[in-house]
């Protein structure tokens, strides 16, 4: 029988064993991937609802009044991750619709999965919590001035806000209020708190479906594309590679503590893939295809990524003091 323990320790082998399932499933049986795209973002909702519920939402008031914390934040996602993508893209130098989908990707910090990765990272995932609204408004914001700024105002024309409000209502706020519902019952004692200790056992198992089920239904697009998008890789894992380091030199800057340091590094490591593909479909026909193929590659070198980043960024990047 595995325990909860057990689970966790080896968490990273259910994840990789995950993203085979899941790839094997999208290339051999098409069909069944195309029907879990409409899979993704439940899952999603209900692996954020059994990882907010363990979250003491009585502790997140200090979260919002951390401003240093807040302020490197922002810094990282919204200064140096533009700096960086532009000169990766300098480097590598694509075509307009495939820089369109690098853009729309990379210069959006992921609002939802991030949390659980901190918290798989040994970050705090309650600060990631607490920043969640503030990173949702100021990407909506200034997406549209990055685009313009890097491809135009013809670019800057396609972003709308629908999207980035429907993915935060879906897969933050419905699984937020569900998980203070929980709790507040939970007090009281009866099924509602049964209900909490038997969420415990979620995340790790919710996490590896979710794996599943992304790869499986976008695996298709990227093998469809392959001869298209292989140029964007280097650019991918070169952003991987290089944001928790620079990360870590701005979380040492406004003197961070470990686990706030680990969040920023997984903030502005993990990209909105999920919702920005919604805006790559809604692009001009001669975009459109490929923009989505490049974002949803994006995905499938992150989710790669993100299994080595919790283990790697609390033994090498930020260890404990």
């Amino acid at each position: 029988m595995i325990i909860r323990e057990t689970m966790e320790r080896q968490q990273t082998w259910f994840y990789v064993m995950a993203l085979c399932a899941g790839a094997w499933i999208g290339l051999a049986a098409p069909a069944w991937g195309s029907l879990l795209h409409n899979a993704v973002s439940p899952v999603l909702a209900v692996l954020l609802y059994s990882m907010f519920v363990q979250i003491p939402f009585t502790e997140l008031r200090a979260s919002w009044s951390n401003l240093h914390f807040m302020a490197a934040l922002l810094i990282a996602n919204f200064i140096a991750v533009p700096i960086v993508v532009w000169l990766l893209t300098l480097v590598f130098p694509q075509s307009s619709g495939v820089l369109m989908g690098v853009y729309l990707v990379l210069l959006t910090p992921c609002i939802d999965y991030v949390i659980v990765f901190t918290q798989l990272g040994r970050g705090n995932e309650k600060l990631m919590l607490a920043a969640t609204p503030l990173l949702f408004v100021v990407q909506i914001i200034l997406l549209p001035g990055y685009l313009w700024l890097f491809m135009g105002s013809d670019a800057a024309a396609v972003m709308r806000a629908g999207p980035f409000v429907e993915a935060f209502l879906l897969l933050i706020v419905v699984p937020l209020l569900l998980a203070l519902m929980t709790q507040i019952l939970a007090n009281k004692g009866g099924s509602a708190q049964r209900l909490l200790h038997v969420t415990a056992w979620f995340p790790v198992p919710m996490m590896a479906i979710a794996l599943a089920v992304v790869v499986a239904s976008q695996i298709g697009k990227v093998y469809n594309d392959l001869n298209s998008i292989v140029d964007v890789i280097p650019i991918y894992a070169a952003f991987l590679i290089i944001m928790p380091w620079i990360s870590r030199i701005i979380a040492k800057l406004f003197q961070l503590d470990t686990g706030a340091g680990r969040a920023i590094v997984f903030s502005a490591s993990t990209r909105n893939s999920l919702v920005v593909l919604p805006l790559a479909l809604s692009l001009s026909p001669e975009w459109a295809t490929i923009a989505a193929a490049v974002i949803v590659t994006q995905t499938m070198v992150e989710l790669a990524g993100e299994l080595i980043y919790i283990r790697l960024v609390p033994l090498v990047i930020l260890r404990d003091r």
